[in-house]
């Protein structure tokens, strides 16, 4: 979810996250996760294992998945990853350290 402030309401929480804000915490299908001292982004976003990344540049915030139960990444380091390039050589993806990369997977099935 990209933000232009972190001054959003319980409303637009729900319908980009599918977390309902509700007395007993943030809920999602059966499970629940305590707010003490109710919603805020930043507190509700840590509460939840959500990653929330400024980019002071472009003046906008980005607001991972959750990762409660430990089912979401918790970097965004790419393992080193050596496959052959178009004429046959080793390409390594540590080559482009540094560099923003688009990484595009494709399966036939």
């Amino acid at each position: 979810m990209i933000l232009e402030s972190l001054d959003i309401d319980a409303g637009a929480f729900r319908d980009h996250t599918g977390w309902e804000i509700k007395p007993e915490g943030a809920c999602k299908g059966d499970m629940c996760v305590p707010l003490p001292g109710g919603f805020e982004l930043r507190r509700t976003a840590e509460r939840l294992g959500m990653a929330l990344v400024h980019d002071e540049e472009q003046g906008v915030w980005a607001l991972g998945p959750e990762s409660v139960g430990g089912r979401a990444l918790v970097t965004a380091a790419a393992p080193e990853l050596v496959l052959p390039d178009l004429e046959g050589n080793e390409f390594r993806l540590s080559s482009l350290r540094g560099q923003k990369v688009v990484l595009v997977a494709w399966a036939p099935y």
